[in-house]
């Protein structure tokens, strides 16, 4: 499988040195982590580049950094990643993305998770990718169903790393066995 996938508009590649000051300043945004238990510090999220560059070296595929090809401009993460928490539906593989508010809006995180998708099925021989957010993540419920993903409410679930009574402890849970037509660039 390549280091780098591509899309018409975007790039999914590993991760550089020069993401981590881009990506601090995303995962500190308190509107991007909204739907997260708290932003993270600057130690949390470089800790977080490199628990996922030891998933690619584990899994062989991760949450790729995401830029716009035409300029080379960070704008965050798409990809795939291993469930690694007690779940009803685990064991699993997850289709995920965060990015910078400057890059809402594009169809971006729909178009970089198509190509993860694609990638996962095509490339890694997977059967079935699941994504899931907290019950009052709209942007990203919407990203899924974009996407051709299909809610399963029975999959519904309380997050076990999320304290009990947080406003985000409940989750939703999607599904794909087949990566919808087209070729992930739309």
């Amino acid at each position: 499988m390549p280091r780098t996938l591509r899309t018409d508009r975007l790039v999914l590649r590993r991760w550089k040195d020069g993401d981590r000051e881009p990506f601090a300043a995303l995962n500190a945004d308190p509107e991007v982590m909204e739907h997260f238990p708290a932003p993270l510090t600057r130690r949390e999220s470089d800790a977080l580049i490199d628990r996922i560059e030891s998933c690619f070296e584990e899994d062989g595929f991760g949450l790729w950094a995401l830029e716009i090809a035409d300029t080379g401009q960070f704008i965050g993460m798409t990809g795939l990643a291993v469930v690694r928490f007690q779940a009803p539906f685990v064991p699993a593989v997850e289709v995920g993305w965060r990015l910078a508010r400057s890059a809402w809006g594009h169809g971006y995180a729909a178009e970089a998770a198509r190509r993860a998708l694609r990638a996962g099925f095509d490339g890694f021989g997977l059967d079935e990718v699941v994504s899931f957010t907290s019950t009052t993540n709209l942007k990203s419920q919407a990203v899924m169903k974009r996407i051709g993903m299909t809610h399963d409410p029975a999959g519904d679930f309380d997050h076990p790393l999320v304290d009990d009574g947080h406003r985000l402890k409940r989750h939703v849970l999607w599904r794909m066995t087949a990566v919808p037509d087209g070729d992930g660039s739309a």
